[in-house]
């Protein structure tokens, strides 16, 4: 068994980790920058070890020291977390090399699946369902006008080296062809050091849909059902559920197939996720494997009773995986929601600052994995989320009515958090009835967001506070309104976790 695991991220996931060390009694040992010294996760860690500048290219983005720091210190294992170095390919065949064992799948699995045009190959030959479109980049415009009228427009431009929305455009005809695909090079290109594009026919109105799964090395592999995660801006998440509202029992037994299908056929092992566009007639559409632990899993851990972070734990150690699929059950329903420092009065920009007063919040079905407490700097160099919010019910109606008064109760203070735009979430017929799709916040929210927000240089507070409480009052909900805990924020940034 792993005896010491050195944990390769920060903020809440790092703290995540932490609990699970514990209650396998494994030795935690955190990195932090120096930016983090006095965050939370250093300071529940059993070690902790300071690991580069604030930057996190030159801290937590640092291969070659976390894995000499992690020699150094007798680490058996090294855990990524989501984000930063989870799935780097490289790293993590610099870690299988060096001896340690890395949480996770392994670095070729990573590989196959990290490139989106070599993994849409891959899974067509396993008859895993995709979206009709290439499996190779596009060479040129002509090449790319030719195959859009071929599939017929409109269509999605995507970046063949990564995701999160980088590099991606919705392209309705031959006139807007060239301007998106040269734009959509040079955004992908920025971002993943890769310019090249593939062509997907566009699903009109599609709900996201994800299904975990686990898998041990000895080719054992199990899923823990399905993700409802169409509640994005940009493409990236901001509310999640499990189980999905939209997915009934054959749609269910046919989706968890196909994830498991996919996850084989890249000889797959520990925990993963595969991703899917699903129309409204319940066809469903590979979208993209995330190899790693996502940032919603708790949703899962809570209708399934599985400890995902053990599991990939005891996955690394080299156990068979103890659970059958026999015995994984739904119970009741778990909803996710991330709460980030964000400004809404400032472009949707991060919120820094330190907490000066953290009221969290409790009773039945509620759990908060958290990054924070009280007298936390929220600095400028990562990720601004705070913390998530999860509850849990007997039934999706119960599940909803929980995270209302959880929201409530919740209390940030130093730093502006995106808590009000929850509430507001939580509160619309399209999202209680669950006829909500990817462009949900799109089509209802934007629409109600001021025209001067979007260039906020004489936004005062008052008018924020004033705009807030009137939608939610509108919505027969209360707020409380201060001035460290008010507006939207960026609901969206999220540095390609998702």
């Amino acid at each position: 068994m792993i005896k010491k695991i050195l944990i390769a991220n920060r903020g809440e996931i790092a703290h995540r980790v932490i609990k699970a060390c514990r209650e396998l009694n494994i030795t935690s040992a955190a990195i932090y920058s120096e930016a983090d010294k006095l965050a939370l996760h250093v300071r529940r860690a059993d070690e902790a070890y300071l690991i580069g500048p604030s930057p996190a290219s030159e801290s937590y983005l640092n291969k070659e020291k976390i894995i000499k720091l992690a020699k150094e210190i007798g680490a058996d294992a090294i855990h990524p977390g989501y984000g930063f170095l989870s799935e780097n390919a490289e790293f993590i065949r610099m870690v299988e090399e060096s001896g340690i064992i890395f949480i996770g799948p392994s670095s070729k699995s990573v590989k196959m699946m990290g490139e989106k045009t070599s993994a849409r190959r891959l899974m067509k030959a396993n008859n895993v369902p995709i979206v009709p479109g290439t499996t190779e980049p596009i060479k040129n415009i002509e090449e790319g006008k030719k195959i859009s009228s071929e599939i017929g427009y409109p269509v999605m431009l995507k970046a063949a080296a990564g995701g999160g929305g980088k590099g991606m455009r919705k392209i309705s005809n031959d006139e807007e062809f060239e301007s998106a695909y040269n734009r959509a090079k040079n955004e992908s290109l920025k971002a993943f050091g890769n310019d090249d594009v593939y062509l997907e026919k566009f699903i009109d109105h599609p709900k996201h849909i994800e299904v975990q799964i686990l898998a041990d090395k000895f080719g054992n592999y199990i899923h823990l059902f399905e993700r409802e995660c169409s509640v994005q801006r940009r493409h990236q998440k901001v509310v999640e559920e499990a189980p999905s509202i939209a997915v009934d029992e054959t749609t269910r037994e046919k989706i968890t197939k196909a994830a498991i299908d996919a996850a084989k056929a890249c000889k797959y092992y520990n925990a993963g996720t595969i991703e899917f566009l699903m129309d409204s007639n319940k066809n469903f559409y590979f979208l993209e494997m995330n190899t790693r632990l996502q940032v919603e899993h708790p949703v899962t851990e809570m209708i399934t009773g599985v400890d995902i972070v053990k599991q990939q734990i005891k996955i690394a150690s080299g156990e068979k995986l103890s659970l059958k699929q026999e015995d994984i059950k739904i119970h009741g329903h778990a909803v996710e929601c991330r709460i980030y420092a964000e400004d809404v009065d400032n472009n949707f920009a991060p919120s820094t600052g330190k907490i000066v007063h953290h009221r969290l919040t409790s009773g039945p079905g509620i759990r908060i994995d958290r990054g924070i407490d009280v007298m936390s700097e929220v600095p400028i160099y990562y990720d601004p989320m705070l913390s998530k919010v999860i509850a849990w019910g007997i039934d999706r109606d119960e599940a909803i009515v929980r995270m209302q008064r959880a929201l409530g109760e919740y209390q940030i203070s130093g730093v502006i958090t995106n808590i009000p735009v929850f509430r507001w979430i939580l509160n619309q017929k399209v999202f209680i009835d669950g006829s909500f799709d990817i462009n949900f916040l799109d089509n209802d929210f934007m629409p109600l967001v001021p025209d001067k927000w979007k260039d906020t240089s004489s936004v005062e507070y008052e008018e924020i506070a004033a705009v807030f409480s009137a939608l939610l009052k509108s919505q027969e909900l209360e707020l409380s309104v201060s001035k460290n805990n008010v507006g939207a924020g960026n609901l969206w940034r999220d540095q390609n976790y998702e």
